[in-house]
């Protein structure tokens, strides 16, 4: 199970957008693809059969899940995260550095 999850903001530690921030859109396995990072060409070929238009297209593309990191909104940097079994019963993802429950989107 991934500790990441729709929705969450991340930062890039690691390749060609190193830094930036963005939302997961999705995850799949061990990638993930996060708004506005990792973007690349595809060539979209027409299709009259189904009504696709062909042309250049810039998308997000899937990029693996080592290379982000959570970013924790009090410090602003880059964090792990743990999981703790709150009051209720209810485990619950906390970052290392501080404790703190991470807010879900």
């Amino acid at each position: 199970m991934s500790k990441l999850r729709k929705g969450d903001t991340v930062i890039v530690i690691a390749g060609k957008d190193k830094g930036k921030q963005g939302t997961v859109q999705a995850v799949k396995n061990d990638r993930i693809k996060v708004e506005g990072i990792n973007i690349v060409t595809k060539h979209k070929k027409p299709n009259q059969a189904t009504g696709v238009e062909g042309g250049i297209l810039k998308q997000e593309a899937f990029l693996h899940i080592s290379n982000v990191a959570i970013l924790n909104a009090q410090t602003q940097k880059a964090d792990r995260i743990t999981y703790q079994f709150g009051e209720d019963g209810k485990k619950q993802r906390v970052y290392r550095s501080s404790g703190e429950v991470v807010a879900t989107a």
